[in-house]
């Protein structure tokens, strides 16, 4: 009978009606474009390995909005000397959302702290206990003070959108440890997404299959429909395996007679995973297992860390077991409760710091106390830094000039710094470095050479760090 069935765009026709047929174009045309005729639709020879590995597993916290550098790691004592002076530039430059005011110092102390004397705010008094055991990215740069196009930068190399996130990459490069988790997870701020929505977890032009899982933490189901409704008595374990049974068949006549199709291979393998899922992630997303002692050290019972400090934790898990990529977002987009601090740092903030601070802190000492630092890269970043310039009277505009980057675990040298601002925190001056310079060195870590993973989009050899980017070595052991 299969064999008569022309397509599966046929099949669903005559066995689920006009609803089946217009579930299917919806499925099928959301993902149009994405392996349109040009495009590569073959997956890595896995693994992508151009020398051994340091690290198997990455975790990267992204500060939506624009983390103030000198407000956070960045100390600026000259910005105190110069407070209130109109220094800034006459005109309004590109980006600014507003003229430049007067030079503003830090409303908050600074310390140094740890064997490396690392200067941090007052805002972030865990992290500062870590110092001695991260690398810092003192004079990152990027090529706007725009958000959409900045975070775009930050996690695909590229201003626009339609290009291949981190997170793709990897997974396209490396495949999954793990066969009952995804490779590539999301964890939103559960307020809403970050700029660009789920562009940022886009697999681009790179089959479908490696783009971001988004979960939504905030959620009553984080995954929905892993179980069936009890109402559906019908829905039976056994009517599940018969059903994916059609299903599969049904598929496998379409790949034969359509073999480019790398949508319908992304849908087979979306919903395979899901039924491994129905076993497996149940149990990776209960945080009520761990100890309380654990969900203690992540804030989950208080109310300003318990969002953050949930997602941190999910995030130790679910590399436990298995996942490559995790991805944890603080912010959503917009003008209020993320890092974009325009009108008032004094008070807008300390909140912010205050979520992330003591869950990121635990997050490190618990990987560590696992023996997880081992082969487990996190990153700590944000989309650009803020002025020096006041805006209004205590707020910071946006600034691509300079911004600071973290990395703690495998592979990292301890205690060090690279780079450095100029007096004001303005622009990089010293060994600055570009995401290009920070993707290559993630990808080096995963033992990836990233001017040899390229893929070939319509006649061009694409890659995540375009045709740029150096392996920073200084903050490497």
């Amino acid at each position: 009978m299969i064999d008569r069935i022309s397509t599966r765009r046929q099949a669903f026709a005559k066995s689920g009606g006009a609803f089946a047929l217009l579930a299917l174009g919806h499925l099928l045309g959301r993902d149009a474009g994405a392996n349109s005729p040009g495009n590569s639709s073959h997956p890595a020879e896995f693994p992508v390995r151009h020398h051994p590995p340091r690290v198997r597993r990455v975790i990267q916290l992204f500060m939506t909005g624009g983390a103030s550098p000198m407000d956070t790691f960045d100390y600026k004592p000259e910005l105190a000397r110069l407070h209130g002076q109109m220094l800034g530039p006459k005109e309004k430059p590109e980006g600014f959302t507003a003229p430049a005011g007067a030079i503003m110092k830090s409303p908050f102390a600074f310390a140094q702290h740890g064997q490396s004397g690392r200067w941090v705010s007052s805002v972030f008094p865990e992290q500062a206990k870590l110092v001695d055991e991260m690398a810092f990215l003192m004079a990152m740069k990027t090529k706007t003070n725009v958000h959409g196009p900045g975070t775009y930068m930050m996690n695909s190399g590229f201003l626009l959108p339609g290009f291949p996130c981190m997170g793709a990459w990897i997974s396209y490069a490396l495949g999954n440890l793990t066969d009952n988790l995804p490779t590539f997870v999301v964890l939103p701020d559960e307020r809403g997404l970050p700029y660009n929505q789920k562009g940022c977890f886009s697999a681009g032009f790179l089959p479908s299959t490696h783009e971001g899982v988004v979960i939504d933490t905030g959620a009553k189901v984080p995954i929905p429909d892993l179980q069936p409704d009890p109402s559906f008595a019908f829905a039976s374990d056994a009517a599940d395996h018969d059903g994916l049974a059609l299903l599969k068949s049904i598929d496998q006549e379409h790949a034969r007679r359509f073999p480019g199709d790398a949508r319908l291979d992304a849908r087979i393998a979306s919903y395979e995973l899901a039924a491994r899922m129905q076993l497996s992630a149940p149990e990776a997303f209960d945080v009520s297992n761990e100890s309380k002692q654990i969900q203690n050290a992540y804030g989950m019972h208080d109310a300003p860390t318990a969002s953050f400090g949930r997602r941190c934790l999910l995030a130790r898990r679910l590399v436990e077991r298995g996942v490559r990529f995790v991805q944890v977002w603080s912010g959503p987009q917009g003008a209020v409760n993320n890092w974009d601090n325009h009108g008032d740092i004094p008070k807008d903030l300390p909140p912010m710091a205050l979520s992330v601070d003591r869950p990121i802190a635990a997050l490190l000492r618990d990987l560590k106390s696992r023996g997880l630092d081992d082969d487990t890269l996190v990153i700590w970043t944000t989309e650009f830094g803020r002025t020096p310039f006041a805006q209004a009277s205590v707020g910071r505009d946006h600034n691509g000039g300079s911004f600071v980057t973290w990395l703690w675990g495998a592979g990292i040298k301890p205690g060090v710094a690279h780079g450095r601002s100029d007096d004001l925190g303005y622009q990089a001056v010293e060994n600055e470095t570009w995401c290009y310079d920070l993707h290559a060195t993630i990808l080096h870590l995963l033992g990836i050479d990233h001017t040899r993973l390229t893929v070939r989009q319509n006649g061009v050899d694409r890659r995540l760090t375009d045709v740029h980017g150096h392996v920073i070595h200084q903050i490497l052991s």
